[in-house]
């Protein structure tokens, strides 16, 4: 009977692991749709952007006090996971703090440190609730974040509190149960917090004491396989994904756009004296399209930006262009991106692997085209991400498409490309007359 616990355990946390498991292949699936492209180059420099920015936060205190606050989340909550570790050997084992005797007084910092870094964690989880839910930031009120966006937001927090609270339930528990000499229960770990909470538990008799510190340790461990798979389901899912993220990310000048190879092969077959401009392709070749009207047009890496997006807002509240009251949110640009492609996630699996035509596309189903040419192309909303992500070249992509797919575009840019085709500039004017200024001088 004594080993029904370790069975149990066993059970549900591999079990955990392989949903885990299979939803980061559905992932991996899901950002391959996307078209080639190479960002395999400079690997040195992109190891300093990754170690800077996913590692280092050096982004997210550009405003210091939430940016102090969730680097507090952020470490606590990465540093008090390592004890997980130590929990997944006393599960599968039926140790009691496994990692004490080889670590000697060291195990006592650990978890000192962890102690601290909860209470910190659940301060700063407060802190965000409040801003979230009461002081109604302007950029947590966009219209793409009202729903599942703020009930995720919220539920995110609920969890890290409940999780933080467990944990020091749990060594509270124990740390009044090691005083007591309890068997199985040897002296370990340094409590600077829990013990702060242990003399709650003296009017309790030790089997209850005891029962109160299996549950919270089962609760605990149930509840980070729990939070380890919601992430699927979560903007949050960029815990995992900021360091690839960051690792791929443009490291061009901001403002140089990339060039179609299609368009360059156009450009390059144009200045070739010899070659027949009119010329079929080759039967194998496929006919290139211009720009991206749905997700399977966009690259892998601007999948993966989707993934990644925290929706934080950051990119939006930069955006001069919604700051002027224009529909354009990068950050819903990123939300619509993402739900399309679970859409077509979606599609493949019903589908047995296969994408069925559904009858939508990115554009127009999810991204009007008011907001893409509301866009000025300032690279505002790439500089104010923390995590390296880039709206600015969906939406580019996107332009292409309407433009030289659909001939579709503005008609002030209509009439700016018609007056560079017949006049050479932008202006309505003939070459002939450009100089004409000078006779008013």
């Amino acid at each position: 009977m004594t080993l029904v616990p370790n069975i149990i355990f066993a059970i549900l946390f591999f079990t955990g692991i392989a949903i885990f498991a299979k939803n980061v292949k559905k992932i991996i699936r899901n950002i391959r749709l996307g078209i080639s492209e190479n960002r395999s180059d400079q690997s040195s420099l992109r190891w300093k952007q990754m170690i800077r920015v996913a590692l280092g936060q050096s982004k997210m205190v550009t405003r210091p006090i939430a940016g102090v606050l969730h680097i507090i989340v952020y470490v606590g909550f990465v540093i008090i996971n390592i004890e997980l570790l130590e929990i997944i050997v006393d599960g599968l084992l039926g140790t009691h703090r496994v990692f004490a005797p080889y670590l000697g007084s060291f195990y006592n910092v650990l978890i000192a440190s962890f102690e601290i870094f909860a209470l910190l964690v659940i301060v700063a989880v407060f802190f965000f609730w409040t801003r979230r839910n009461m002081v109604k930031l302007k950029r947590f009120l966009n219209s793409e974040m009202k729903g599942w966006p703020k009930t995720d937001a919220n539920l995110i927090l609920y969890i890290e509190v409940i999780l933080m609270t467990l944990f020091l339930t749990m060594n509270a528990s124990d740390f009044w149960l090691q005083t007591k000499e309890v068997a199985n229960y040897s002296l370990a770990g340094s409590f600077p917090v829990s013990q702060f909470i242990s003399p709650l538990f003296d009017g309790l008799s030790v089997a209850s004491v005891v029962a109160i510190e299996r549950t919270a340790w089962w609760l605990h461990i149930v509840g980070i396989l729990f939070f380890l798979n919601y992430l699927y389901y979560s903007k949050h899912l960029h815990i995992i994904l900021a360091f690839p993220n960051t690792y791929f990310a443009n490291i061009q000048p901001k403002g140089q756009l990339s060039n179609l190879d299609s368009v360059t092969t156009e450009v390059k077959l144009m200045m070739d004296p010899p070659a027949d401009p009119y010329a079929n392709p080759p039967e194998d070749q496929e006919v290139a399209k211009f720009g991206a009207s749905d997700v399977m047009d966009l690259s892998w890496v601007q999948l993966l930006n989707a993934y990644t997006c925290t929706e934080c807002g950051r990119c939006t509240s930069e955006c001069p262009a919604n700051q002027t009251g224009k529909l354009l949110s990068p950050r819903k640009i990123m939300m619509d991106t993402r739900d399309r492609l679970e859409e077509v996630g979606k599609n493949i699996d019903t589908n047995k692997g296969c994408f069925v035509p559904d009858g939508k596309q990115l554009l127009n189903d999810y991204i009007s085209q008011e907001e893409l040419w509301a866009c000025t192309s300032c690279n505002a909303c790439v500089e104010a991400c923390p995590i390296g992500i880039d709206p600015l070249s969906i939406i580019v992509d996107m332009r292409r498409y309407l433009v030289m797919e659909q001939s579709s575009a503005p008609s002030d840019l209509n009439n700016m490309m018609s007056n560079i085709e017949n006049n050479g500039a932008p202006w309505p004017f003939s070459p002939m007359d450009r100089l004409n200024w000078k006779n008013e001088l």
